[in-house]
């Protein structure tokens, strides 16, 4: 599978913690930046991931900025993208079986580097159940994508 990252500078300081956990997990990475810890704007980077994923050159994102909120904020803005706040190791492998999340936000300013890359290996390892009611529910919010008419 190939991993889109992304982070703003409040979340560069766990980019490559979480570029390492995906690499040891055998997966590929794409880094779409920040490459500094110089300001920047979450919205430019969570951007960059989820067109990575809608573009067909990533299947999953993880996008990280000192809360996770901002970025997964601006990630549910696209349509197709569900990205969730995951600051344990349930909520990204439940987000993922459950709901389909293709996206995980992460705050860099909440956990630290091996709560970081245990999350990031619990997403990893996770696929969508298709269970009857997950896959109603699903089809639910791809509804409100449709009717509201994000693009």
């Amino acid at each position: 599978m190939t991993i889109a990252v992304g982070c703003d500078h409040g979340g560069f300081p766990l980019k490559e913690t979480v570029i390492n956990a995906i690499q040891q997990a055998g997966h590929s990475v794409i880094d779409l930046g920040t490459h500094s810890a110089e300001a920047v704007d979450y919205p430019d980077f969570s951007g960059a991931v989820c067109r990575a994923i809608l573009e067909g050159r990533a299947q999953r994102g993880i996008v990280i900025c000192g809360s996770g909120v901002g970025a997964a904020v601006a990630c549910n803005k696209f349509k197709g993208i569900r990205a969730g706040t995951c600051h344990d190791t349930f909520s990204a492998r439940q987000g993922v079986e459950d709901d389909d999340m293709n996206v995980m936000a992460m705050g860099a300013r909440i956990i630290g580097p091996s709560l970081a890359t245990e999350i990031v290996r619990a997403f990893l390892g996770a696929v969508f159940s298709n269970a009857e009611r997950h896959v109603r529910r699903l089809n639910k919010v791809k509804a409100f994508e449709e009717h509201f008419g994000r693009e």
